[in-house]
């Protein structure tokens, strides 16, 4: 779970870089780059929910 912890936060990370340079200077393959991260956070976070339930039912 702590590796998966980490993955998050990588990606939280890139997605809030990419998501700043798309909102201040317009960078179009920056919000490309945000968009696709979050998918991918969005699948880390799922993993992460079915993790936790797993960990407080044993």
């Amino acid at each position: 779970m702590k590796e998966l912890i980490e993955k998050i936060n990588a990606s939280f990370e890139a997605l809030k870089v990419d998501a700043e340079l798309q909102a201040d200077k317009g960078n179009k393959a920056a919000g490309t780059r945000a968009r696709k991260t979050s998918l991918e956070l969005e699948k880390l976070l799922k993993e992460f929910r079915k993790a936790s339930l797993d960990a407080s039912k044993a």
